[in-house]
This record gives structure tokens, C-alpha cells and sequence, in this order.
């Protein structure tokens, strides 16, 4: 007589016991997939994720597209670099030995401790230099190399009569340098001088302000701040010289660009009616500013700007580029801009 167990018989335990087992052995291949799937997507989400550069600039070198900018807290004090040929996927560069590679590091040869913003890179016959802000002054260092690293001889910035920061060097068709730069009054201002690049100084006579807060997009209620025009770029088209800048505050969920004409690098200025030309309400994000113009590599301009990281948070601000379309205007004879927010790229950086 065969013994019960819990109301089964053995051999019904068995015959129940092999279905499980089996049951089990169909499963792990399916188990197995399902793990490594999982284990991919966490991968792939490792490895390819959003670019935070605030302040960002985009230098176009031998067919590929450089891309630097403010880093937040937790970084080596300085600038690290990233490069692309498509502007939407961003890797180290071949020679990067470490995760991030740096072309300044705080240092003997650079000048600065702390608060290292706005970089910009420039390029004037073999040399490239590198101006950016760091204890809130403009300061300027070179390399033989687009990927640096930019150093100084004499540590020191460009100006140290008094704070400025945010610097953009432009070249003009006769061979003359200007660094447009920020100043402190109560607010924060646009400047221009004469810059002289080999010396890495600026001509303090021609020293001269660019205009004041007017516009009403420049100054919105969401968030009350002192003046605050910044992060200026030159274009010069048919001999009119084309200033863009991002005004309202950083945090102000209308931080955003506009763009002022003159007929001489040093003004006086015509603030256009078409302002602002990126704001949350073209690119639908907020606090989209403070970047840089380029020309890609297909012909098409862009602009790489910042934004806030989302509705409730500003930092740490994400990197977006944007195309931009120049159109004359034939009764004025001046260009109005236009930035494409459907176009709007969300850059991202794999490691190789």
C-alpha cells in the first residue's frame, strides 16, 4: 500500500514534482533573455546619456565639431572637451586615457582657482587660444592644439583693473581683434575694446560700453534680478556687425537670446524688434541662453546654447543646439534670424 503525503500519493508527488521541474528548465532560456535584456538597456542608458555643459561653444576644425563649456560641481577645476562628426553623438577624444579629458586644468601655468565659465576657443594662424572666465575675471591661454592643453606663460588675466567675465574675441576684415566681454555696475554689462592678441591685453582707451537694459524681454517678472545682458557673440554680414546676447537672469525661466545691429564693432547699437530669437516659448524649454554661433559642417548655422535641467530645477543645465535661419530683409538691408525649435538636437555622449 503506497504511503499519502498531504493527500497525494508518492507517485503522484513525483509525477507533480518532474512538471515543476520542467516547467522550470523551459523557463531559463526565457529568464536568461529577459536578464540580459535588461542588463543591454541599463548599459546602453550607461553609456550614451545627456551632455551638461553650461555656457557651451562649439569650435568646427577639420571635420569634426569641438564642444566645451561650464562644468558643474564635482569636476576637476577647469574645461574638458568633447568631439562629434554629427553633432548628435559625442565621445573623448581617441587620445582621452581617463573618463573626462581635460585641455585646462587649474594650475601654475593657468591663471585662477575657482569659478572657471564661458570658455570660447579661437584659432589665429598656428595657435589656438582659449578665453575664459575664472575668479570672475577674463583671462586668455594658448595651446598648439585645439585640444590643448591651454596654458599661459605669466598666470594672469587679461584685465585685472576690475571684475568681468563672459569674453568672446571677434577678428574683423582689416586684421583687428575686440574682446566683448561683461561688466559689473549694479548689474551685469556689455563691453567691447580693442584687443591685442599677441600681448593677450586689451587697449583700455577704446574701452567702451555696449548699451542698457530697454527691452521689456530682457527684464520679465518671473524672476526680479539687477540688469543682466551676457554671453556675447559678433557676426559681421555685409559690413553690419551682428551682437547676440542672453539677458534676464540665469534662473529666470525666460533667460534667453536677442541681437542688437551696428555699423561699427563698437556701436552704436540697433536692439532688433524680433527679439528674443531662442526662449522657452521658441524651444520649449526653459532658461535657454548663453551659448555660441557655428557653421556646421553641412553649411547650416547653428547656435549651442544651455537650458534648465527641467520645470522646477535649474541646475545642472543640459547642452541643446538648435539650427538658425539668415534671411535678408530687403526693405531694412539687415538679416533677421530665426531658430528652427523643431529642429532643436539633444546632443549625447558614448563612450567608445
Amino acid at each position: 500500500m503506497l504511503r499519502r503525503y498531504r493527500g497525494r500519493n508518492l507517485i503522484d508527488l513525483h509525477r507533480f514534482n518532474y512538471r515543476i521541474i520542467n516547467q522550470n528548465l523551459e523557463m531559463r532560456p526565457i529568464i536568461t533573455c529577459l536578464i540580459l535584456f535588461i542588463a543591454s538597456v541599463q548599459l546602453a542608458a550607461q553609456e550614451r546619456r545627456e551632455i551638461f555643459f553650461a555656457d557651451p561653444t562649439i569650435y568646427v576644425s577639420e571635420g569634426k565639431y569641438y564642444l566645451t563649456g561650464t562644468k558643474g560641481s564635482g569636476t576637476p577645476p577647469g574645461f574638458s572637451i568633447l568631439e562629434s562628426t554629427d553633432l548628435k553623438t559625442w565621445t573623448l577624444p581617441a587620445r582621452a586615457s581617463d573618463s573626462i579629458y581635460m585641455i585646462l586644468k587649474k594650475g601654475k601655468q593657468t591663471y585662477g582657482t575657482v569659478g572657471f565659465w564661458a570658455p570660447q576657443i579661437f584659432k589665429e594662424e598656428s595657435l589656438y587660444y582659449l578665453t575664459y572666465t575664472a575668479n570672475e575675471q577674463t583671462v586668455l591661454a594658448q595651446s598648439g592644439s585645439v585640444l590643448g592643453p591651454y596654458t599661459q606663460r605669466h598666470a594672469a588675466p587679461i584685465d585685472g583693473s576690475e571684475k568681468n567675465i563672459d569674453s568672446y574675441i571677434f577678428k574683423d576684415d582689416d586684421g583687428k581683434h575686440y574682446l566683448y566681454h561683461v561688466r559689473f555696475d549694479k548689474g551685469n554689462y556689455l563691453w567691447v575694446a580693442e584687443f591685442d592678441l599677441k600681448k593677450g591685453k586689451i587697449k583700455p582707451e577704446t574701452l567702451k560700453k555696449c548699451f542698457n537694459q530697454t527691452e521689456p524681454w530682457e527684464a520679465t517678472p518671473a524672476y526680479k534680478s539687477a540688469p543682466i545682458m551676457e554671453g556675447p557673440t559678433v557676426i559681421k554680414l555685409e559690413n553690419k556687425y551682428y551682437l547676440f546676447y542672453s539677458a534676464n537672469h540665469f534662473e529666470n525661466i525666460d533667460y534667453s537670446v536677442g541681437y542688437a545691429v551696428s555699423d561699427s564693432p563698437y556701436g552704436p547699437w540697433v536692439k532688433q524688434k524680433d527679439s528674443p530669437i531662442i526662449h522657452r516659448s521658441i524651444v520649449g524649454e526653459n532658461g535657454a541662453g548663453h551659448g555660441d554661433f557655428f557653421e556646421g559642417l553641412d553649411g547650416q548655422l547653428y547656435y549651442v546654447y544651455h537650458v534648465h535641467f527641467d520645470k522646477d530645477q535649474v541646475s545642472p543645465r543640459r547642452t541643446r543646439i538648435v539650427p538658425v535661419t539668415k534671411q535678408l530683409d530687403p526693405e531694412t538691408g539687415l538679416y533677421k534670424f530665426t531658430a528652427s525649435g523643431n529642429g532643436v538636437i539633444v546632443p549625447v555622449f558614448t563612450q567608445k
